[in-house]
């Protein structure tokens, strides 16, 4: 029995020291700069959270700066405030004129910088949550990259802008980024089309009708005819004659 139950702890240790490994590993992975579009609809508007945690043992994060893209540039960039640090929506002119919704653009907000004051740096195992809301997205199947650069109090400065590649394991400090989908209205139309060529034309309100009332008048005779057995059962019972010891 003591060899059995050495057994047991010592499989208990096992798995929790592979869990520990796995989570650690998923920790790990998860430990960077990344942004969570609220929506990808192109031609709309949509709010970016980027997610930045603090990665040294002896320094906190005390500024980032999100560049934004030149070549499909944004209109509009709003910023939500974060108590304790300031932001800055930079202007900064395009590498070469674009057009956005019919107009011309020389210039357009080319980055957004948010500093701490010292009581609300990122500390150890701390993250802080940065958003803004910006438009307008470009066409579906475009890929919005938004290279950060994270400062920390004893200067190191980490640049998050390596570009992923499909089929290729993820950078040591990817750029974040996501894909833009379909407009909104088109998805709406898709989906009708693609609803409509599915579903069969509803039957007319007297069939429906005709269906619904054979349906129930179904229950009602299997309700009778069990009726009808239980009383028939019940008179078959009283009719047998008392067995006799």
């Amino acid at each position: 029995m003591k060899t059995s139950f050495r057994r047991t702890l010592k499989t208990l240790s096992v798995a929790t020291l592979a869990a520990g490994i796995l989570a650690a590993g998923a920790a790990a992975a998860s430990a960077h700069v990344h942004v969570d579009p609220e929506d990808t609809a192109a031609g709309g508007y949509t709010h970016l959270t980027f997610s930045v945690p603090n990665e040294s043992a002896t320094a906190k994060t005390n500024k980032l700066e999100v560049a934004l893209p030149t070549d499909t540039p944004f209109n509009s960039v709003s910023v939500k405030p974060v108590e304790g640090w300031t932001a800055q929506v930079v202007t900064a002119d395009l590498p070469k004129p674009v057009t956005v919704n019919g107009a011309t653009v020389t210039k357009a907000p080319g980055s957004v910088v948010w500093t701490a004051d010292a009581a609300h740096q990122i500390g150890q195992n701390e993250y802080q949550t940065f958003s803004i809301s910006v438009g307008v997205l470009p066409d579906a199947g475009t890929t919005i990259t938004l290279p950060a650069t994270q400062s920390y109090t004893d200067g190191t400065v980490v640049a998050w802008d390596q570009k992923a590649v499909d089929g290729q394991a993820e950078p040591e400090h990817p750029a974040p980024s996501f894909v833009t989908t379909a407009k909104d209205a088109e998805a709406a139309d898709h989906h009708a089309a693609t609803t409509a060529s599915a579903t069969p034309a509803p039957a007319s309100a007297t069939s429906s009708a005709s269906s619904d009332g054979g349906s129930t008048a179904g229950w009602f005779g299997l309700a009778a005819g069990l009726v009808g057995l239980a009383a028939g059962v019940t008179a078959l019972a009283r009719t047998r004659p008392a067995k006799r010891d």
